[in-house]
């Protein structure tokens, strides 16, 4: 059973996902503020998060930032209708995904499915085979552990869509990839994410992969086309 925990300080709204959850076998856990989101995290980190942008006291693109400073966990953050610069700061957060308020509960339900589902790839189970590990320009990608090493064997801390993403790179190195592409392999055909989206995320991992690459320029834009990963990739 999944555990979820939905931040929201709509009582009401809070009361009816948790109800539409549990019918779905999920476990439930709710906070209305910051406050309890920690006490919440100290006791049990859930698999998921369901994080609203309004909260009183801290909101949550801050929440969303200290979350991912401290935490695996993915988030979904829930934004107001047309609030298209919120949604890209959240992004820049750290967020995982995103739904624009009001929403059909069912849309909510697909969006966990589908990041739970990303965020437990390769995780074994008993009997799996290892999945391989990925190598690239002194950096190590294991797809087992959905871990990420530098050159320096510095683990760096990748969100699960920052990793999806990471894999698309490393599974077609050396290849021009379309935005629309590379939302197509990392989040699945169809997903309505806005371009602006996936430009947010590379720029993510980019600044991550810089941070020991040695002056090499791994992620190049191509202008008006899309983006190159450039070193040569082997495996393991």
């Amino acid at each position: 059973m999944s555990s979820l925990l939905i931040v929201d300080d709509d009582l009401e709204v809070l009361a009816l996902l948790k109800k539409f959850f549990v019918q779905h076998g999920y476990s439930v856990e709710v906070a209305t503020d910051g406050t309890s989101l920690w006490a919440a995290m100290a006791l049990q980190p859930p698999d998921l998060i369901i994080l609203d942008l309004m909260l009183p006291g801290e909101n949550g693109l801050m929440l969303c930032q200290r979350l991912r400073q401290q935490y695996p966990t993915p988030v979904i953050m829930l934004t107001a209708m047309g609030e298209l610069s919120d949604r890209v700061v959240g992004l820049e957060m750290g967020a995982d995904d995103y739904l624009s308020k009001p929403f059909d509960a069912r849309e909510l339900l697909a969006r966990v499915r589908a990041v739970l589902r990303r965020a437990g790839q390769g995780q074994p189970s008993v009997g799996q085979v290892p999945r391989p590990l990925m190598k690239f320009a002194g950096w190590q990608l294991d797809l087992t552990r959905r871990e990420l090493r530098s050159p320096d064997q510095v683990m760096i801390p990748l969100s699960a869509g920052e990793f999806d993403l990471l894999l698309v790179f490393v599974e077609h190195p050396q290849r021009i990839l379309t935005r629309e592409l590379l939302l197509d392999l990392a989040r699945g055909a169809g997903h309505d994410a806005f371009d602006r989206s996936i430009d947010v995320q590379v720029s993510r991992l980019r600044r991550k992969l810089e941070f020991d690459s040695k002056g090499v320029e791994m992620i190049r834009t191509v202008r008006n086309v899309g983006y190159l990963f450039t070193p040569g990739v082997t495996c393991q």
